[in-house]
Protein backbone atom coordinates (compact mmCIF):
# COMPACT_ATOMS: atom_id res chain seq x y z
CA UNK A 1 0.00 0.00 0.00
CA UNK A 2 1.28 3.44 -1.00
CA UNK A 3 1.90 5.72 2.14
CA UNK A 4 0.24 8.89 2.14
CA UNK A 5 2.49 11.71 1.80
CA UNK A 6 1.31 14.77 4.06
CA UNK A 7 2.69 17.79 1.32
CA UNK A 8 1.68 20.72 3.79
CA UNK A 9 4.25 19.22 6.14
CA UNK A 10 6.91 18.59 4.05
CA UNK A 11 6.35 22.28 2.51
CA UNK A 12 6.66 23.67 5.96
CA UNK A 13 9.72 21.72 7.20
CA UNK A 14 11.83 22.07 4.20
CA UNK A 15 14.84 23.76 5.00
CA UNK A 16 15.07 26.40 2.20
CA UNK A 17 12.90 29.11 1.71
CA UNK A 18 9.84 29.01 -0.18
CA UNK A 19 6.99 31.39 -1.49
CA UNK A 20 3.78 30.14 -3.69
CA UNK A 21 2.46 32.60 -5.59
CA UNK A 22 -0.24 33.24 -7.90
CA UNK A 23 0.10 34.38 -11.77
CA UNK A 24 -1.09 38.16 -10.90
CA UNK A 25 1.48 37.88 -7.99
CA UNK A 26 -0.80 37.40 -5.12
CA UNK A 27 0.84 35.86 -2.31
CA UNK A 28 -0.73 32.35 -1.47
CA UNK A 29 1.75 30.85 1.24
CA UNK A 30 5.43 30.68 2.44
CA UNK A 31 7.01 28.24 3.99
CA UNK A 32 8.72 28.71 8.03
CA UNK A 33 12.22 29.70 6.23
CA UNK A 34 11.32 31.64 4.40
CA UNK A 35 8.92 33.39 7.13
CA UNK A 36 12.92 33.52 9.11
CA UNK A 37 14.84 34.81 6.40
CA UNK A 38 12.64 37.53 5.59
CA UNK A 39 11.51 38.33 9.45
CA UNK A 40 7.60 38.04 8.56
CA UNK A 41 4.88 36.61 10.08
CA UNK A 42 3.88 33.89 7.50
CA UNK A 43 -0.26 34.30 8.30
CA UNK A 44 -0.12 37.92 7.90
CA UNK A 45 1.00 38.18 4.40
CA UNK A 46 -1.36 35.99 2.79
CA UNK A 47 -3.50 37.00 0.00
CA UNK A 48 -1.54 40.17 -0.19
CA UNK A 49 0.63 41.30 -3.08
CA UNK A 50 4.17 40.50 -3.13
CA UNK A 51 5.72 43.69 -3.73
CA UNK A 52 3.46 45.70 -1.22
CA UNK A 53 5.17 42.58 0.94
CA UNK A 54 8.49 43.28 0.14
CA UNK A 55 9.10 46.69 -1.51
CA UNK A 56 12.42 48.35 -2.13
CA UNK A 57 14.44 50.01 0.33
CA UNK A 58 13.16 53.58 0.67
CA UNK A 59 16.76 54.76 1.43
CA UNK A 60 18.83 52.93 -1.28
CA UNK A 61 18.18 55.13 -4.34
CA UNK A 62 19.63 52.78 -6.73
CA UNK A 63 17.58 49.67 -5.15
CA UNK A 64 16.30 47.39 -8.46
CA UNK A 65 15.03 44.32 -6.36
CA UNK A 66 11.40 44.72 -7.37
CA UNK A 67 11.72 45.51 -11.02
CA UNK A 68 14.47 42.65 -10.98
CA UNK A 69 12.06 39.95 -9.71
CA UNK A 70 9.11 41.67 -10.90
CA UNK A 71 10.54 41.09 -14.80
CA UNK A 72 11.84 37.52 -13.74
CA UNK A 73 8.41 36.41 -12.59
CA UNK A 74 6.58 37.99 -15.64
CA UNK A 75 9.11 35.86 -17.62
CA UNK A 76 7.96 32.77 -15.93
CA UNK A 77 4.35 33.91 -16.71
CA UNK A 78 4.85 34.51 -20.17
CA UNK A 79 7.25 31.62 -21.10
CA UNK A 80 6.09 29.07 -18.46
CA UNK A 81 9.60 28.38 -18.15
CA UNK A 82 11.70 28.54 -15.00
CA UNK A 83 14.16 31.69 -14.68
CA UNK A 84 17.06 32.00 -12.47
CA UNK A 85 18.17 35.08 -11.09
CA UNK A 86 21.99 36.03 -10.86
CA UNK A 87 23.02 37.43 -7.13
CA UNK A 88 20.49 39.99 -6.43
CA UNK A 89 20.46 42.51 -3.78
CA UNK A 90 16.72 42.86 -2.06
CA UNK A 91 16.76 44.30 1.30
CA UNK A 92 14.21 43.46 3.80
CA UNK A 93 12.13 45.23 6.09
CA UNK A 94 12.81 44.25 9.91
CA UNK A 95 9.56 43.64 12.76
CA UNK A 96 10.72 47.55 13.70
CA UNK A 97 10.28 48.96 10.63
CA UNK A 98 14.27 49.19 9.32
CA UNK A 99 15.91 47.67 6.36
CA UNK A 100 18.53 45.27 6.64
CA UNK A 101 20.86 44.72 3.69
CA UNK A 102 20.44 40.93 2.25
CA UNK A 103 21.66 38.97 -0.47
CA UNK A 104 19.25 36.47 -3.00
CA UNK A 105 19.80 33.74 -5.26
CA UNK A 106 16.26 33.23 -6.61
CA UNK A 107 14.66 30.60 -8.81
CA UNK A 108 11.31 30.67 -10.49
CA UNK A 109 9.19 27.81 -11.01
CA UNK A 110 6.45 27.77 -12.68
CA UNK A 111 3.10 25.49 -11.67
CA UNK A 112 0.87 25.36 -14.83
CA UNK A 113 -2.92 24.86 -14.95
CA UNK A 114 -4.35 22.22 -17.06
CA UNK A 115 -5.37 24.87 -19.61
CA UNK A 116 -0.93 25.47 -20.17
CA UNK A 117 -1.62 28.74 -18.65
CA UNK A 118 0.82 29.74 -15.39
CA UNK A 119 -1.82 28.88 -12.30
CA UNK A 120 1.02 29.91 -9.50
CA UNK A 121 4.94 30.39 -9.00
CA UNK A 122 6.88 28.32 -6.78
CA UNK A 123 9.53 31.29 -5.67
CA UNK A 124 12.91 30.06 -4.06
CA UNK A 125 15.19 32.08 -2.37
CA UNK A 126 18.77 31.27 -0.72
CA UNK A 127 20.23 34.05 1.56
CA UNK A 128 23.73 34.34 0.25
CA UNK A 129 24.54 37.97 2.34
CA UNK A 130 27.25 35.80 4.60
CA UNK A 131 29.04 35.14 1.32
CA UNK A 132 28.97 38.24 0.20
CA UNK A 133 29.96 40.12 3.17
CA UNK A 134 33.19 37.73 3.05
CA UNK A 135 33.77 38.91 -0.30
CA UNK A 136 33.20 42.19 0.29
CA UNK A 137 35.15 42.80 3.41
CA UNK A 138 38.50 40.56 2.20
CA UNK A 139 37.59 38.32 5.19
CA UNK A 140 37.02 34.93 3.13
CA UNK A 141 38.98 32.01 4.06
CA UNK A 142 39.40 29.22 1.51
CA UNK A 143 38.24 26.74 3.97
CA UNK A 144 34.88 28.92 4.21
CA UNK A 145 34.22 29.22 0.89
CA UNK A 146 34.60 25.25 0.35
CA UNK A 147 32.84 24.82 3.05
CA UNK A 148 30.10 27.61 1.39
CA UNK A 149 29.90 25.89 -2.07
CA UNK A 150 29.74 22.17 -0.77
CA UNK A 151 26.56 23.88 1.11
CA UNK A 152 25.44 25.26 -2.41
CA UNK A 153 26.45 22.23 -4.31
CA UNK A 154 23.94 20.23 -1.35
CA UNK A 155 21.52 22.45 -1.54
CA UNK A 156 21.73 22.19 -5.43
CA UNK A 157 21.26 18.59 -5.38
CA UNK A 158 18.75 18.44 -2.11
CA UNK A 159 16.69 21.23 -4.24
CA UNK A 160 16.75 18.41 -7.55
CA UNK A 161 15.51 16.31 -5.37
CA UNK A 162 12.84 17.76 -3.23
CA UNK A 163 11.92 19.54 -6.89
CA UNK A 164 11.32 16.08 -8.38
CA UNK A 165 8.87 15.47 -5.19
CA UNK A 166 7.47 18.53 -5.67
CA UNK A 167 6.43 18.14 -9.16
CA UNK A 168 4.99 15.03 -8.22
CA UNK A 169 2.83 16.61 -5.87
CA UNK A 170 2.27 19.60 -7.32
CA UNK A 171 0.80 17.29 -10.38
CA UNK A 172 -1.81 15.91 -7.77
CA UNK A 173 -2.36 19.21 -6.72
CA UNK A 174 -3.35 20.82 -10.15
CA UNK A 175 -5.87 17.89 -10.82
CA UNK A 176 -7.41 18.51 -7.98
CA UNK A 177 -7.36 22.38 -8.39
CA UNK A 178 -8.43 21.95 -11.83
CA UNK A 179 -11.95 19.77 -11.00
CA UNK A 180 -12.18 22.43 -8.62
CA UNK A 181 -12.21 25.30 -11.00
CA UNK A 182 -13.76 23.52 -13.41
CA UNK A 183 -16.81 23.21 -10.75
CA UNK A 184 -16.73 26.69 -9.84
CA UNK A 185 -16.62 27.83 -13.62
CA UNK A 186 -19.62 26.23 -14.18
CA UNK A 187 -21.64 27.25 -10.93
CA UNK A 188 -20.57 31.33 -11.80
CA UNK A 189 -21.34 30.38 -15.26
CA UNK A 190 -24.76 29.06 -14.14
CA UNK A 191 -25.65 32.04 -11.66
CA UNK A 192 -24.23 34.89 -13.97
CA UNK A 193 -26.68 33.48 -17.01
CA UNK A 194 -29.66 33.41 -14.68
CA UNK A 195 -28.80 36.55 -13.02
CA UNK A 196 -28.32 37.77 -17.13
CA UNK A 197 -32.08 36.20 -17.80
CA UNK A 198 -33.96 37.63 -14.91
CA UNK A 199 -32.40 41.09 -15.63
CA UNK A 200 -33.34 41.17 -19.46
CA UNK A 201 -36.92 39.86 -18.98
CA UNK A 202 -37.43 42.29 -16.32
CA UNK A 203 -36.76 45.00 -18.77
CA UNK A 204 -38.46 43.39 -21.94
CA UNK A 205 -41.41 43.06 -19.22
CA UNK A 206 -41.00 46.24 -17.44
CA UNK A 207 -40.86 48.60 -20.66
CA UNK A 208 -44.37 47.44 -22.26
CA UNK A 209 -45.73 47.34 -18.77
CA UNK A 210 -44.49 51.40 -18.60
CA UNK A 211 -45.80 51.95 -21.30
CA UNK A 212 -49.23 50.65 -21.05
CA UNK A 213 -49.50 52.35 -17.36
CA UNK A 214 -48.27 55.84 -18.99
CA UNK A 215 -50.96 55.56 -21.60
CA UNK A 216 -53.99 54.44 -19.28
CA UNK A 217 -53.06 57.43 -16.76
CA UNK A 218 -53.62 59.80 -19.75
CA UNK A 219 -56.50 58.03 -20.29
CA UNK A 220 -57.37 58.77 -17.65
CA UNK A 221 -56.87 62.66 -18.07
CA UNK A 222 -59.59 62.46 -20.87
CA UNK A 223 -62.42 59.77 -19.81
CA UNK A 224 -61.48 59.69 -16.06
CA UNK A 225 -64.51 57.27 -15.27
CA UNK A 226 -64.50 54.52 -17.80
CA UNK A 227 -65.05 51.14 -16.35
CA UNK A 228 -62.55 49.95 -19.06
CA UNK A 229 -59.87 51.79 -17.10
CA UNK A 230 -60.89 50.17 -13.70
CA UNK A 231 -59.98 47.02 -15.74
CA UNK A 232 -56.92 48.02 -16.90
CA UNK A 233 -55.48 49.34 -13.89
CA UNK A 234 -55.96 46.11 -12.32
CA UNK A 235 -54.33 43.70 -14.64
CA UNK A 236 -51.43 46.06 -15.34
CA UNK A 237 -51.25 46.27 -11.36
CA UNK A 238 -51.07 42.35 -11.27
CA UNK A 239 -48.51 41.83 -14.37
CA UNK A 240 -46.61 44.69 -12.38
CA UNK A 241 -46.39 42.45 -9.43
CA UNK A 242 -45.41 39.20 -10.75
CA UNK A 243 -42.50 40.92 -12.81
CA UNK A 244 -41.36 42.54 -8.99
CA UNK A 245 -42.28 38.98 -7.27
CA UNK A 246 -40.09 37.47 -9.86
CA UNK A 247 -36.89 39.58 -9.73
CA UNK A 248 -37.50 39.72 -5.47
CA UNK A 249 -37.66 35.57 -5.85
CA UNK A 250 -34.06 36.00 -7.51
CA UNK A 251 -32.96 38.30 -4.85
CA UNK A 252 -34.26 35.54 -2.39
CA UNK A 253 -32.38 32.94 -3.82
CA UNK A 254 -29.06 34.51 -4.15
CA UNK A 255 -29.32 36.24 -0.91
CA UNK A 256 -29.53 39.98 -2.05
CA UNK A 257 -32.68 40.82 -1.12
CA UNK A 258 -32.26 43.92 1.42
CA UNK A 259 -34.61 45.58 3.46
CA UNK A 260 -34.38 49.75 4.99
CA UNK A 261 -35.09 48.96 8.62
CA UNK A 262 -36.63 51.19 11.66
CA UNK A 263 -38.39 50.93 14.08
CA UNK A 264 -42.56 50.92 13.90
CA UNK A 265 -45.77 50.12 15.05
CA UNK A 266 -46.60 46.65 13.31
CA UNK A 267 -50.30 47.12 14.08
CA UNK A 268 -50.37 50.53 12.52
CA UNK A 269 -48.36 48.87 8.89
CA UNK A 270 -50.60 45.80 8.84
CA UNK A 271 -54.12 47.97 9.45
CA UNK A 272 -52.86 50.05 6.58
CA UNK A 273 -52.36 47.18 4.29
CA UNK A 274 -56.04 45.31 5.28
CA UNK A 275 -56.84 49.10 3.95
CA UNK A 276 -55.62 48.86 0.39
CA UNK A 277 -56.39 45.17 -0.03
CA UNK A 278 -60.35 45.78 0.91
CA UNK A 279 -59.91 49.17 -1.53
CA UNK A 280 -58.86 46.51 -4.33
CA UNK A 281 -60.88 44.33 -3.81
CA UNK A 282 -64.08 46.23 -3.27
CA UNK A 283 -62.85 48.10 -6.72
CA UNK A 284 -62.62 44.54 -8.57
CA UNK A 285 -65.75 42.57 -10.17
CA UNK A 286 -63.49 39.07 -8.82
CA UNK A 287 -64.03 37.30 -5.41
CA UNK A 288 -63.96 39.50 -3.01
CA UNK A 289 -63.80 38.62 0.95
CA UNK A 290 -63.83 40.05 4.25
CA UNK A 291 -60.68 40.70 6.23
CA UNK A 292 -61.21 40.47 9.77
CA UNK A 293 -58.45 42.32 11.38
CA UNK A 294 -58.03 40.87 15.21
CA UNK A 295 -54.82 43.31 16.96
CA UNK A 296 -53.85 43.81 20.45
CA UNK A 297 -54.32 47.31 22.03
CA UNK A 298 -50.66 48.25 22.90
CA UNK A 299 -48.05 48.77 20.08
CA UNK A 300 -45.91 45.75 18.55
CA UNK A 301 -42.79 47.37 18.01
CA UNK A 302 -40.03 45.71 15.26
CA UNK A 303 -37.46 46.69 13.41
CA UNK A 304 -38.75 46.52 9.77
CA UNK A 305 -38.77 47.87 6.75
CA UNK A 306 -42.54 49.35 5.85
CA UNK A 307 -42.61 48.78 1.97
CA UNK A 308 -41.16 45.51 2.42
CA UNK A 309 -43.69 43.69 4.99
CA UNK A 310 -46.47 45.56 3.16
CA UNK A 311 -45.27 43.69 0.16
CA UNK A 312 -45.16 40.52 2.87
CA UNK A 313 -48.65 40.75 3.96
CA UNK A 314 -49.73 41.93 0.69
CA UNK A 315 -48.41 38.36 -0.62
CA UNK A 316 -50.02 36.49 2.22
CA UNK A 317 -53.53 38.39 1.59
CA UNK A 318 -52.93 37.21 -2.05
CA UNK A 319 -52.79 34.08 -1.60
CA UNK A 320 -55.38 33.68 1.25
CA UNK A 321 -57.51 35.40 -1.85
CA UNK A 322 -56.73 32.46 -4.71
CA UNK A 323 -57.71 29.75 -1.89
CA UNK A 324 -60.78 31.27 0.02
CA UNK A 325 -64.45 30.58 -1.68
CA UNK A 326 -66.47 33.62 -2.50
CA UNK A 327 -67.82 34.99 0.36
CA UNK A 328 -65.86 33.31 3.58
CA UNK A 329 -63.75 35.55 5.51
CA UNK A 330 -60.13 35.74 5.90
CA UNK A 331 -58.52 36.49 9.03
CA UNK A 332 -55.59 38.77 9.79
CA UNK A 333 -53.93 38.59 13.88
CA UNK A 334 -51.45 40.44 15.11
CA UNK A 335 -50.07 38.64 18.42
CA UNK A 336 -46.69 38.99 20.61
CA UNK A 337 -45.56 35.69 22.14
CA UNK A 338 -41.57 34.94 23.30
CA UNK A 339 -39.89 38.19 22.57
CA UNK A 340 -41.47 38.01 19.04
CA UNK A 341 -44.57 39.41 16.66
CA UNK A 342 -46.53 36.67 14.90
CA UNK A 343 -49.07 37.56 12.07
CA UNK A 344 -51.57 34.85 11.40
CA UNK A 345 -53.41 34.89 8.04
CA UNK A 346 -56.68 32.39 7.65
CA UNK A 347 -58.32 30.91 4.93
CA UNK A 348 -60.78 28.54 4.71
CA UNK A 349 -59.64 27.46 1.61
CA UNK A 350 -58.53 23.97 0.08
CA UNK A 351 -55.51 23.22 2.89
CA UNK A 352 -52.90 20.44 2.29
CA UNK A 353 -51.16 17.90 4.00
CA UNK A 354 -47.98 18.31 6.24
CA UNK A 355 -45.59 17.05 3.72
CA UNK A 356 -46.68 20.11 1.52
CA UNK A 357 -46.09 23.04 4.25
CA UNK A 358 -42.17 22.51 3.77
CA UNK A 359 -42.51 22.86 0.10
CA UNK A 360 -45.18 25.51 -0.32
CA UNK A 361 -42.41 28.58 0.25
CA UNK A 362 -40.40 27.38 -2.35
CA UNK A 363 -40.14 29.41 -5.88
CA UNK A 364 -42.27 28.15 -8.49
CA UNK A 365 -44.44 25.90 -5.95
CA UNK A 366 -48.44 25.70 -6.15
CA UNK A 367 -50.12 23.73 -3.97
CA UNK A 368 -53.07 21.60 -5.71
CA UNK A 369 -55.20 18.93 -3.87
CA UNK A 370 -57.21 16.26 -4.66
CA UNK A 371 -60.36 18.18 -5.98
CA UNK A 372 -58.77 21.22 -6.45
CA UNK A 373 -56.23 22.79 -9.17
CA UNK A 374 -53.24 24.68 -8.44
CA UNK A 375 -53.53 27.90 -8.07
CA UNK A 376 -52.97 30.35 -11.00
CA UNK A 377 -49.57 33.04 -10.84
CA UNK A 378 -46.01 32.28 -10.86
CA UNK A 379 -45.91 29.89 -7.40
CA UNK A 380 -43.06 33.10 -6.60
CA UNK A 381 -45.25 35.31 -4.03
CA UNK A 382 -44.89 32.44 -0.70
CA UNK A 383 -40.85 32.67 -1.69
CA UNK A 384 -40.80 36.30 -1.08
CA UNK A 385 -42.76 36.37 1.94
CA UNK A 386 -40.14 33.69 3.47
CA UNK A 387 -37.57 35.65 2.09
CA UNK A 388 -38.62 38.84 3.45
CA UNK A 389 -39.51 37.59 7.24
CA UNK A 390 -35.62 36.33 6.89
CA UNK A 391 -34.34 39.28 5.69
CA UNK A 392 -35.67 41.32 8.94
CA UNK A 393 -34.58 37.97 11.26
CA UNK A 394 -37.74 36.42 11.47
CA UNK A 395 -39.39 33.07 9.78
CA UNK A 396 -42.38 32.30 7.48
CA UNK A 397 -44.52 29.06 8.13
CA UNK A 398 -47.91 27.47 6.90
CA UNK A 399 -49.66 25.02 8.70
CA UNK A 400 -52.82 23.27 7.40
CA UNK A 401 -54.86 20.45 9.54
CA UNK A 402 -55.46 18.71 6.49
CA UNK A 403 -57.13 18.98 2.33
CA UNK A 404 -60.74 20.65 3.25
CA UNK A 405 -59.73 22.07 6.55
CA UNK A 406 -58.00 25.67 5.49
CA UNK A 407 -54.65 26.79 6.04
CA UNK A 408 -52.69 29.24 8.26
CA UNK A 409 -49.73 31.21 7.33
CA UNK A 410 -47.56 32.33 10.07
CA UNK A 411 -44.96 35.10 10.05
CA UNK A 412 -42.90 35.57 13.16
CA UNK A 413 -40.42 38.92 14.06
CA UNK A 414 -38.17 39.80 16.79
CA UNK A 415 -39.71 42.47 19.02
CA UNK A 416 -37.22 45.65 19.88
CA UNK A 417 -37.19 49.00 21.37
CA UNK A 418 -37.02 52.31 20.08
CA UNK A 419 -38.78 55.34 19.16
CA UNK A 420 -41.30 54.14 16.48
CA UNK A 421 -41.08 56.23 12.96
CA UNK A 422 -44.12 57.99 11.85
CA UNK A 423 -46.00 57.41 8.56
CA UNK A 424 -45.23 59.81 5.61
CA UNK A 425 -47.44 62.29 4.64
CA UNK A 426 -50.43 61.51 2.33
CA UNK A 427 -49.69 63.79 -0.58
CA UNK A 428 -46.71 65.39 -1.50
CA UNK A 429 -46.08 69.38 -1.33
CA UNK A 430 -46.97 71.50 -4.11
CA UNK A 431 -43.99 72.47 -6.37
CA UNK A 432 -43.46 75.00 -9.21
CA UNK A 433 -43.48 73.82 -13.25
CA UNK A 434 -40.55 72.09 -13.94
CA UNK A 435 -38.25 72.21 -17.38
CA UNK A 436 -38.41 68.24 -17.49
CA UNK A 437 -36.16 66.17 -20.27
CA UNK A 438 -37.28 62.79 -20.57
CA UNK A 439 -34.80 60.58 -22.47
CA UNK A 440 -36.16 56.82 -23.96
CA UNK A 441 -36.03 55.17 -26.67
CA UNK A 442 -39.58 53.83 -26.53
CA UNK A 443 -41.76 56.42 -28.56
CA UNK A 444 -44.80 55.26 -26.81
CA UNK A 445 -43.76 55.19 -23.28
CA UNK A 446 -42.15 59.36 -23.89
CA UNK A 447 -45.42 60.13 -25.93
CA UNK A 448 -47.37 59.64 -22.96
CA UNK A 449 -45.29 60.72 -20.39
CA UNK A 450 -44.77 64.00 -22.11
CA UNK A 451 -48.62 64.37 -21.93
CA UNK A 452 -48.65 63.78 -18.43
CA UNK A 453 -46.03 66.33 -17.31
CA UNK A 454 -47.30 68.72 -19.84
CA UNK A 455 -51.03 68.43 -17.86
CA UNK A 456 -49.52 68.98 -14.88
CA UNK A 457 -48.10 72.49 -16.17
CA UNK A 458 -44.47 70.99 -16.68
CA UNK A 459 -42.83 72.03 -20.07
CA UNK A 460 -41.37 68.69 -21.40
CA UNK A 461 -38.88 67.67 -24.19
CA UNK A 462 -37.91 64.04 -25.15
CA UNK A 463 -35.17 62.71 -26.37
CA UNK A 464 -34.74 59.19 -27.84
CA UNK A 465 -31.32 58.59 -28.28
CA UNK A 466 -28.13 59.44 -25.91
CA UNK A 467 -26.57 62.03 -28.66
CA UNK A 468 -30.36 63.59 -28.90
CA UNK A 469 -30.29 64.08 -24.88
CA UNK A 470 -26.80 65.91 -24.33
CA UNK A 471 -27.63 68.20 -27.68
CA UNK A 472 -30.67 69.28 -26.20
CA UNK A 473 -28.96 69.82 -22.51
CA UNK A 474 -26.23 71.84 -24.16
CA UNK A 475 -29.15 74.18 -25.65
CA UNK A 476 -31.20 73.77 -22.53
CA UNK A 477 -30.64 74.32 -18.64
CA UNK A 478 -33.27 71.77 -17.06
CA UNK A 479 -34.72 71.51 -13.82
CA UNK A 480 -35.08 67.81 -14.00
CA UNK A 481 -33.47 65.08 -15.98
CA UNK A 482 -35.20 61.66 -16.12
CA UNK A 483 -33.46 58.89 -18.14
CA UNK A 484 -33.49 55.17 -19.24
CA UNK A 485 -30.54 53.17 -18.74
CA UNK A 486 -30.99 50.94 -21.90
CA UNK A 487 -31.01 53.18 -24.97
CA UNK A 488 -30.85 50.97 -27.97
CA UNK A 489 -27.49 50.90 -29.94
CA UNK A 490 -26.72 54.70 -29.09
CA UNK A 491 -24.73 55.25 -25.78
CA UNK A 492 -26.39 54.15 -22.48
CA UNK A 493 -27.79 56.31 -19.57
CA UNK A 494 -24.80 55.72 -17.96
CA UNK A 495 -22.74 57.41 -20.46
CA UNK A 496 -25.30 60.75 -20.56
CA UNK A 497 -25.36 60.83 -16.57
CA UNK A 498 -21.67 61.22 -16.40
CA UNK A 499 -21.15 63.36 -19.59
CA UNK A 500 -23.99 65.75 -17.60
CA UNK A 501 -21.93 65.89 -14.29
CA UNK A 502 -19.31 66.86 -16.05
CA UNK A 503 -20.78 69.95 -18.21
CA UNK A 504 -21.35 73.41 -16.19
CA UNK A 505 -24.99 73.61 -16.94
CA UNK A 506 -26.03 70.32 -14.97
CA UNK A 507 -23.30 69.73 -13.09
CA UNK A 508 -25.68 69.69 -9.96
CA UNK A 509 -29.50 68.91 -11.77
CA UNK A 510 -31.46 66.67 -10.32
CA UNK A 511 -31.26 62.84 -12.80
CA UNK A 512 -33.04 60.11 -12.16
CA UNK A 513 -32.85 57.09 -13.67
CA UNK A 514 -36.08 54.95 -14.94
CA UNK A 515 -35.08 51.75 -16.13
CA UNK A 516 -36.58 48.11 -16.65
CA UNK A 517 -33.25 47.13 -15.26
CA UNK A 518 -33.76 47.78 -11.39
CA UNK A 519 -31.34 45.13 -9.53
CA UNK A 520 -29.16 46.01 -7.07
CA UNK A 521 -26.17 46.23 -9.21
CA UNK A 522 -28.13 48.27 -11.58
CA UNK A 523 -28.70 50.57 -8.71
CA UNK A 524 -25.07 51.22 -7.69
CA UNK A 525 -23.99 51.52 -11.11
CA UNK A 526 -26.46 54.49 -11.62
CA UNK A 527 -25.43 55.81 -8.55
CA UNK A 528 -21.93 55.45 -9.70
CA UNK A 529 -22.40 57.10 -12.81
CA UNK A 530 -24.13 60.19 -10.78
CA UNK A 531 -28.08 59.48 -11.04
CA UNK A 532 -29.21 60.75 -7.86
CA UNK A 533 -32.11 58.42 -7.46
CA UNK A 534 -33.48 55.28 -9.43
CA UNK A 535 -36.59 54.45 -10.31
CA UNK A 536 -38.11 51.23 -11.93
CA UNK A 537 -40.49 50.63 -14.59
CA UNK A 538 -43.58 51.30 -14.75
CA UNK A 539 -42.95 54.72 -13.48
CA UNK A 540 -45.91 55.46 -10.59
CA UNK A 541 -46.30 59.42 -10.67
CA UNK A 542 -47.28 58.94 -7.05
CA UNK A 543 -43.17 57.18 -6.54
CA UNK A 544 -42.20 60.32 -8.70
CA UNK A 545 -43.82 63.00 -6.71
CA UNK A 546 -42.80 61.81 -3.13
CA UNK A 547 -39.29 61.82 -4.29
CA UNK A 548 -39.25 65.26 -5.95
CA UNK A 549 -41.30 66.27 -2.58
CA UNK A 550 -37.90 65.16 -0.66
CA UNK A 551 -35.97 67.61 -2.47
CA UNK A 552 -38.72 70.62 -1.76
CA UNK A 553 -35.81 72.83 -0.68
CA UNK A 554 -34.07 72.96 -4.67
CA UNK A 555 -37.51 73.93 -5.77
CA UNK A 556 -37.31 76.99 -3.75
CA UNK A 557 -34.30 78.63 -5.55
CA UNK A 558 -34.06 80.23 -8.95
CA UNK A 559 -34.63 76.97 -11.25
CA UNK A 560 -32.24 76.06 -14.27
CA UNK A 561 -29.39 78.31 -13.45
CA UNK A 562 -25.94 77.90 -14.51
CA UNK A 563 -24.00 76.77 -11.47
CA UNK A 564 -20.14 77.31 -12.13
Amino acid sequence: MTPVVDYQRLFDALPSPYLIMTADFTIVTINDAYAAATMIDRESVVGRPMFEVFPDNPDDPEADGVRNLRRSLQTVVDTGKPDALALQRYDVRAPDGTFVPRYWSPVNTPLPAEDGTVAYIVHRVQDVTDLVELRRAGREHQQAADALRTRVDQMEADLFTRGRELQDSNRQLQQVNAELAATSAALRAQQQAKDQFIATLSHELRNPLASARAALDVLGLDIPDHPARAVLDRQLTALTRMTDDLLDAARVVTGRLHASRHPLDLRLLVAATVRDAHAIRAAGVENEQEIRLIQPDTAVVVDGDPVRLAQMLTNLLDNAHKHTPAGTPVTVEVSTADGHARIDVHDAGAGFTPEVAATLFDPFVRAATAGHRASTGLGLGLAVVRGIAETHDGTATAHSDGPGAGATFTVRLPLTRGPVTGPRPAGPPARPPLRILFVDDNEDLAAMYERLFTERGDTVTVAATATAALTAARRTPYDLILCDLALGADNDGYTVARRLRRSRTHRHTRLIAVSGFSTDTDRARSRTAGFDAHLAKPLDPADLDRLLATWTHQWTRPLSTDEA
